[in-house]
């Protein structure tokens, strides 16, 4: 989802979200690409996962946090993508605003495509892994068929490798 949608959902006059700026054409970027998970206490709690990429930070709420047991299957609607200042949000979204509640960094670190990401996106099939601070490993998004006029909605799991917990939660849920 474009990044004017962030945009257009907030008055960021009253909001302590970060602005998006643009960036100046530099040279493709070489460092490693920024993942964070958000405990979101919104009108009901969830997690928001993001994956830079593009410039931008594609986005899911994940209703029931995230589970490191491969077996599990965890819901992640994908929403309006955002700025890459984002990802160091941590604050009070004020009440009246869209997303109002608590946001805190829960995990973050650095992910890695298999293949390529924008091809796994428009598959509807992702796979990555990750090197965060909790969470490590491999790991895939996978689109789910929708109803028309609803949001895309995705499952990420846990895929099997030395950092899968077989019936084990992680701390978000």
């Amino acid at each position: 989802m474009p990044l004017h949608e962030y945009i257009k959902k907030r008055d960021l006059k009253v909001s302590p979200e970060p602005l998006h700026k643009k960036k100046s054409k530099s040279p493709k970027k070489t460092s490693p690409l920024m993942f964070v998970v958000q405990e979101h206490h919104a009108s009901h709690l969830h997690y928001d996962f993001r994956l830079e990429l593009n410039g931008v930070l594609k986005s899911w709420a994940i209703p029931k946090g995230i589970s490191l047991d491969p077996k599990v299957k965890r819901l992640a609607v994908e929403v309006e993508d955002h700025p890459l200042s984002y990802g160091h949000f941590e604050g009070v979204i004020p009440q009246g605003q869209y997303g109002a509640g608590t946001v805190r960094i829960w995990d973050t670190g650095t992910w890695e495509p298999v293949g390529s990401a924008r091809q796994g996106l428009k598959k509807g099939h992702l796979e990555f892994k990750l090197r965060g601070k909790k969470l490590f490993g491999s790991w895939v998004l996978i689109k789910t068929q929708r109803a028309a006029g609803k949001k895309s909605q995705w499952l990420l799991i846990k895929k099997s490798d030395e950092y899968a917990r077989p019936h084990e939660i992680s701390k978000s849920a």
